[in-house]
């Protein structure tokens, strides 16, 4: 397999010399007596003597900690192993520990707003000032703080704020309706909420004073909104009842950040599935794990080091806000922009990245394969600062690859990252002592047991299959909250594989060491990456009063698109009008966004069902890909086996259309 990939770059001697991870391979060396002749047998020790890997990237990083651990690994079980258990120690602490004044620590840019630099002196003073009014108003270790703000500094003082005494942070984007948002936050009973009055996004202003009124409305923990007027400055907080404006609250004269020393596995934040069958799970980080896999990924991965700047384009909703954020642990520069990143135009983040010197340039596939199709040629800006380009959400696409390097630079390192929600971070990823393969990512990450799983439960090589870690990561979930037992965390990880994390997707190694991501084997819908849902969309659309039953499903098309056909039957056997179609998309939009909205909505007799009484999503999708009716569903285990017959007479046209 390996003859017939095409590689598209190659690091240089002076590249590979100058390496974060050929510094760490050095100190291995000369602490450790360990040798490794290439990455594959680093690797391999990685994930065979796991607690000597990970013990050394504690002492490589010199990580804080006010207690010593008493030992690094309780077992290898999967849930329940226990990381560096007596450590205490705090992630923000750490962003504070390595930075240079000599660089920002923040640059930021929106539609509204043109390019500023906050220093790290500034970030500071404004973190401490923000803790201080946190705790003044009685807010403790574990107490959970939320946020409904865009991409912008004052999510990150925030973050940074409440993570520093303890507290434990979750965020929602403010393009999410409020729906979406309660179903979210509500589980973690939260005491205080940062919010804006709004946003911009594609030139139109939206304001949502109103559905941080009626979140707080629903949300009774909460005992306090801390408002900032952000997309109108004169904006007023009169509907929320308990709120201060963000100037009053850091309006104070504190100027040390009160760092609490908390356990290893102390909650950091809790982020969110998708919601695919109901509820989004609360899934729960600790800071320990969530810091030696962010000085890890950041450093070794991405190779980041001050000087450098670093941009991801995310929204707050998205795990990859996390992770870009971390990159301030290794003294980079964040780079941030809220808004459209297509707007005014398609070039408007490529301007961007010569205008603030970007050296990482990070985004989603679709972004790059929607930049291909338009032609666009990034190339026609100064982008000499520019060393790498990440990829992320669906697999980037040959073409993509090609493109990248034709229209934008030969000579970058492209990395396609893939992990996610879940460990808040990579499983496989980018190394820059490694050449770029056409298709494919470069590794499976230092630390990170993973393989592709046979029908059989067997690890293969060169062939399709389940991606599964065999052995426990600081960075997987400490819990779900409100979870007893881990019943839901069990359910979501472990109950294929006995002992082993089955991820979702499908995946290929290759016998270089490869990796091909070959998309969900789950039923999750997906949008540019952002994972949605589809319990969120049928929430939607069983308010709309004509639709008697719906059914959702999203297909990976060749060039990294998407197709996300909605599925519906009308009440009394009616016929789906424009007028029908139209509130359907409109109630979409407005109870969680616009992402959530399908591509096509198209009428139908029946929604096939289990006799479990469960929509049967994953048979349907498989079928309108082109898996055969009797592979994908079996008619004598469903409640109405007729109605399965639409979607084979469906697929294809669906085939036909997108895969001809």
């Amino acid at each position: 397999m390996s003859n017939e990939m095409k590689c598209l770059w190659t690091p240089s001697e002076d590249f590979i010399a100058n390496a974060n991870i050929t510094e760490y391979r050095k100190w291995l060396k000369s602490t450790r007596g360990l040798s490794f002749h290439d990455y594959d047998a680093l690797w391999q020790w990685s994930v065979d003597e796991l607690e000597t890997f990970w013990e050394s990237i504690w002492e490589y990083f010199e990580i804080t900690s006010h207690t010593p651990y008493t030992r690094i690994l309780s077992s290898m079980e999967m849930p329940g192993a226990k990381w560096f258990e007596g450590s205490t120690l705090n992630y923000a602490e750490h962003v504070f520990k390595g930075y240079s004044d000599a660089y920002p620590a923040i640059i930021f840019k929106s539609e509204k707003h043109p390019m500023t630099e906050i220093s790290w002196g500034e970030l500071k003073n404004q973190v401490a000032k923000v803790a201080a009014y946190l705790k003044s108003i009685g807010v403790e270790p574990g107490d959970r703080i939320v946020s409904y703000m865009p991409n912008i500094p004052q999510t990150i003082i925030a973050f940074l704020a409440v993570s520093s005494i303890g507290a434990v942070w979750s965020s929602c984007s403010p393009d999410f309706g409020t729906n979406s948002v309660v179903d979210r936050f509500k589980q973690i009973s939260p005491k205080v909420m940062f919010a804006v009055d709004g946003y911009n996004y594609g030139g139109k202003l939206f304001d949502r004073t109103g559905e941080v009124a009626h979140m707080e409305s629903e949300m009774p923990s909460l005992e306090k909104v801390i408002f900032l007027p952000y997309a109108n400055e004169q904006a007023q907080p009169e509907q929320i009842k308990n709120a201060i404006f963000w100037q009053d609250a850091i309006d104070n004269d504190a100027t040390d950040i009160p760092f609490a020393a908390v356990p290893f596995d102390h909650p950091l934040w809790t982020v969110y599935s998708s919601g695919t069958t109901g509820i989004p799970k609360a899934i729960t980080h600790g800071h320990g794990g969530a810091l030696i896999e962010h000085l890890k990924f950041q450093t070794l991965h991405s190779n980041n080091k001050p000087g450098d700047r670093f941009f991801w384009f995310s929204t707050t909703g998205w795990v990859m806000w996390n992770i870009a954020m971390s990159s301030l642990l290794t003294g980079t520069t964040a780079v941030i922009y809220d808004g459209n990143p297509a707007y005014p135009n398609i070039d408007a983040m490529w301007q961007y990245a010569e205008e603030s010197k970007m050296t990482t340039f990070g985004t989603s596939a679709a972004f790059l394969i929607a930049c291909m199709k338009e032609g666009v040629k990034p190339n026609k800006f100064y982008l000499e600062n520019l060393k790498c380009l990440g990829s992320t959400g669906p697999p980037l696409p040959p073409e993509g690859f090609d493109w990248v390097y034709d229209s934008i630079k030969n000579d970058i390192w492209l990395t396609s990252v893939s992990g996610g929600t879940d460990i808040v971070g990579g499983f496989v990823g980018g190394c820059p002592i490694l050449p770029v393969y056409s298709g494919e990512i470069q590794c499976r990450l230092l630390g990170s047991d993973v393989h592709a799983f046979d029908e059989e439960g067997r690890s293969v090589i060169n062939e399709v299959g389940e991606m599964v870690i065999k052995k426990p990561m600081p960075s997987m979930p400490i819990y779900f909250w409100n979870d007893e037992n881990n019943k839901r965390y069990r359910e979501s990880y472990f109950d294929t594989y006995a002992g082993y994390w089955r991820h979702g997707d499908w995946m290929k190694i290759s016998d270089i060491g490869t990796v091909q991501i070959l998309g969900r084997s789950d039923s999750t819908l997906n949008r540019s990456g952002i994972r949605i849902g589809t319990s969120e969309v049928y929430r939607a659309v069983d308010k709309v009063e004509a639709v008697a039953d719906s059914l959702i499903v999203s297909l990976e098309l060749p060039g990294g698109e998407y197709y996300m056909p909605l599925f519906v039957t009308i009440r009394d056997g009616g016929e789906l009008t424009d007028a029908i179609v139209n509130e359907i998309r409109s109630t979409i939009r407005a109870d969680f966004s616009p992402r959530h909205v399908p591509d096509e909505i198209i009428r139908i007799d029946a929604v096939p069902y289990t006799m479990s009484g469960k929509k049967m999503e994953t048979p349907i999708k498989k079928i309108l890909l082109g898996a055969p009716v009797d592979k994908a569903a079996n008619k004598d285990a469903m409640q109405n086996g007729d109605a399965i017959d639409f979607f084979v007479d469906f697929a294809k046209n669906v085939q036909e259309k997108y895969f001809s």
